[in-house]
């Protein structure tokens, strides 16, 4: 199962999804709790302003809910193809 979660409200996920046709969730996290939680809720810089935001991850989690694999700071291309290698490998 695949799931986005992202600090955006739902209807602006809602109308990303569809723009997209991503065949997968997006949870809302506005107040980052589970950005923080798995530490993705870090200090950024762009153009010389510093700002606070999600740093782009993916985690791979077990059916027993243990993180298998952890990619912080990777570009999204990146993030899917070592996301589906290593759900392969496993199913395999």
């Amino acid at each position: 199962m695949v799931v986005g979660v992202s600090p955006d409200s739902p209807q602006k996920l809602s109308n990303f999804r569809q723009k997209h046709a991503l065949p997968f969730v997006l949870l809302s996290d506005p107040d980052h709790a589970v950005a923080e939680l798995y530490g993705v809720w870090r200090e950024k810089k762009m153009y010389g302003k510093t700002y606070m935001g999600v740093v782009r991850s993916h985690f791979v989690i077990s059916g027993e809910g243990r993180v298998v694999d952890a990619q912080v700071k990777i570009s999204p291309k990146k993030s899917v193809e070592l996301a589906v290698d290593l759900i392969t490998k496993r199913a395999g």
